[in-house]
């Protein structure tokens, strides 16, 4: 079977004939020469309208999927078509868009590897440069985000990535529908300017139909999802409470064993950061044996703990006025007692309070765990790729694993 036989079976163009290929011996590439079919017209590159050709171009080379680990190039001489509406203008040919010298099929078929393997490596495999990958992969996504969908988002999380070093920061806002979970959008920074973009871009019919949000405690976020989505349910879950819980622990117990090493008291406290940090259930045989020994001394710290442990009943309760009132007693036996960080996430909480319930409110259905993930994945990229220079690659990429964007139809599934 010939080449040109298999060509016309995995990706045939209408209007368009293959020839026989050629060996080029300098490059160690196929060759395949393309050529227009007898009396076709050319479609215009500006209109879309068909029109008589005008002249042709010099002939110009095509990437195409490698074949056996060869390199495969269609040679085509461009025509300029004599357009109605447009004047003499380049023909649009369907293997190719504009002046890219790789075909639709190659971009998706190096686009399709890039999800999996780093851009190096799918480099390195395929034989072709870094660059060539990336534009593949902008390409891919840029087609996607035009293609895509926005109707029907009722849910969505906003949370911020570190995606370089010196407290760089992307906004990233997912929509966490139960039926689907995807990447929506990008920003540089984390400031009130980096979500209203997204508002922006999102429209105001779209926004009012958003019923759920779920973000953390950052003011700005919070600022701005007031304002633009009044309407919807604001959720702050369990992950984020649950975290700050544990830094004023692990602020109090620090500052506490520091205090008794001073005095000259015996160090109760040394090694046992992650036996309060840990899950009573995660604890190892060792670590539970030291926690016991510590919670018969009458320490701050102890106490610290205690009041820790007593807010995870919190999320047992399937009412949000029952809830309401655990955490309101909760709050108040704190602010009684002489911790200050605890009594600064205290007030924090109170601050925050209908925000909490509304967890409860929402059946528990929605919650920044499930950003969390998303979030587990976009720094999996980070790390698969060693990082990105520029914000360009990054949103690209984040765009490509995340983003779930429809890729351009081609007549066959290349591996």
């Amino acid at each position: 079977m010939q080449l040109k036989t298999i060509l016309n079976l995995v990706h045939p163009i209408k209007g368009f004939v293959y020839e026989s290929d050629q060996w080029d011996t300098p490059g160690g590439k196929i060759l395949v020469p393309v050529r227009s079919r007898k009396n076709s017209r050319g479609i215009c590159s500006g209109c879309g309208r068909s029109g008589p050709t005008y002249d042709h171009g010099r002939p110009r080379r095509f990437g195409f999927v490698p074949l056996w680990g060869l390199a495969v190039v269609l040679v085509y001489s461009l025509r300029r078509i004599d357009c109605t509406s447009c004047g003499v203008k380049v023909e649009r040919v369907p293997w190719a868009t504009g002046k890219n010298r790789q075909t639709t099929a190659l971009q998706v078929f190096l686009a399709r590897w890039a999800q999996r393997l780093s851009w190096k490596e799918t480099a390195e495999v395929f034989g072709v440069t870094w660059d060539a990958v990336f534009r593949a992969v902008r390409a891919v996504v840029a087609y996607g985000l035009a293609q895509r969908s926005l109707d029907g988002v009722t849910a969505i999380g906003v949370d911020e990535v570190a995606w370089r070093k010196g407290h760089r920061y992307l906004t990233l806002v997912y929509q966490i529908d139960a039926g689907c979970r995807r990447l929506l959008y990008i920003a540089e920074g984390r400031t009130i300017r980096s979500l209203l973009g997204f508002f922006h871009e999102f429209g105001r019919e779209r926004s009012a139909q958003i019923r759920y949000v779920c973000s953390d405690m950052w003011p700005a976020y919070l600022k701005v999802l007031a304002k633009k989505t009044p309407s919807a349910l604001h959720i702050l879950d369990r992950f984020h409470i649950v975290a700050v819980l544990n830094r004023a622990l692990d602020k109090v117990r620090a500052s506490e064993a520091k205090r008794l090493q001073a005095e000259g008291y015996e160090p109760v406290l040394k090694k046992t950061r992650w036996c309060f940090m840990k899950r009573r259930q995660n604890l190892t045989g060792g670590q539970r044996l030291r926690l016991k020994d510590v919670l018969c001394y009458d320490l701050k710290t102890v106490r610290a703990y205690l009041l820790a442990q007593a807010f995870d009943a919190l999320w047992s309760y399937r009412s949000a006025a029952w809830a309401g009132k655990f955490l309101d007693g909760w709050i108040r036996h704190v602010m009684l007692s002489r911790i200050d960080p605890f009594k600064k996430v205290a007030r924090s909480l109170r601050k925050h309070r209908e925000l909490i319930l509304n967890w409860f409110r929402a059946k528990k259905e929605f919650n920044s765990g499930i950003v969390e993930g998303l979030n587990a994945k976009a720094k999996l990229a980070f790390r698969k790729a060693y990082g990105y220079r520029t914000f360009q690659a990054a949103e690209v990429s984040l765009y490509h694993q995340l983003g779930h964007l429809p890729e351009p139809e081609l007549a066959h599934s290349f591996c």
